[in-house]
């Protein structure tokens, strides 16, 4: 992709951006050349989409300074010399015993100053800046245990899918870009997380009663041969990677919305990368934040 029709060789975008662009022929992945230039260019072309959801959400970053071969870090804070257009959301961590300044990324300059940072993945809360000890997002978290493969959490997430639309509720599903599958539900302001984690560990509990390989218990969740339907996640704080949020893998795979007819056995989370992402011409996940939903 370092030399194609999407690549930032040859193009200027200083009119898009203020941002001080640095090594970008810095290889991020090395097994397909891919470098920061196409990264940028990546998260410029999929704006549109991705701003949206990141909005006002809390953001932790994880960087690859050297590629996906290369030493990793997840940062909250906001860095020494993050730029005045970057804006930063105050909170006090009890973790940390200290206030916690986390990036939103509302606007494109930000985006691209992110991407610039090599932070490959983006992953935000499931509530915004404005309600933060209420969740917006429900999320359901399907990983396989060996031997099971990715047919399998497909079983498992038209399951949850049918006991969602049961209830009355409309899902909306996307790869996690590695090995899973991530179900959301976009919920009306009000809810506090322990409603939500108890909401989706119930139809978790439900579905194991009866689903051979589901489990919906911790200390079961790395058992070989299972799926945990975790829902773990729903807690204040915790994070999932973003829709479109590229994923440190060879293959820069991509965290992909999709329609759930989409999700059939033979896809594979592979097949949604950074150079299948940009010839798409869906958005399965539109309007999802205009879509939210009472429990």
């Amino acid at each position: 992709m370092a030399s194609g029709p999407d690549s930032l060789e040859g193009t200027s975008i200083d009119n898009l951006t203020r941002v001080r662009l640095t090594r970008l022929d810095k290889v991020m992945y090395p097994a397909g050349r891919i470098t920061k230039g196409d990264v940028l260019m990546y998260y410029i072309r999929v704006a549109p989409l991705l701003l949206p959801f990141l909005r006002s959400r809390p953001l932790t970053l994880h960087r690859f300074p050297d590629g996906v071969e290369g030493e990793d870090f997840f940062e909250k804070d906001a860095p020494p010399g993050t730029p005045d257009f970057v804006d930063i959301f105050t909170r006090f961590s009890d973790t940390a015993g200290r206030d916690v300044h986390f990036i939103l990324c509302n606007n494109l300059d930000t985006l691209i100053w992110i991407a610039n940072l090599a932070s490959l993945e983006i992953h935000t809360t499931l509530s915004t800046a404005g309600s933060f000890e209420s969740p917006d997002l429900l999320l359901f978290d399907l990983d396989p245990e060996p031997p099971l493969q990715f047919d399998d959490v497909i079983d498992i997430a038209q399951i949850v899918r049918e006991h969602l639309e049961d209830a009355g509720l409309q899902p909306y599903v996307k790869t996690s870009g590695k090995k899973g599958v991530h179900i959301v539900v976009p919920l009306v302001p009000g809810y506090r997380f322990r409603e939500a984690r108890e909401f989706v560990h119930g139809i978790g509990r439900e579905i194991a009663r009866t689903t051979p390989h589901a489990v919906s218990e911790f200390p079961r969740s790395r058992d070989p041969g299972t799926i945990f339907i975790d829902y773990l996640q729903n807690v204040h704080g915790k994070t999932m990677a973003a829709p479109y949020s590229l994923r440190a893998t060879a293959g820069a795979s991509v965290s992909a919305p999709l329609r759930w007819e989409e999700l059939r056995h033979g896809a594979r989370p592979e097949d949604f990368n950074i150079k299948t992402m940009l010839s798409r011409h869906e958005e399965p996940w539109r309007g999802i934040l205009e879509t939210r939903q009472r429990l």
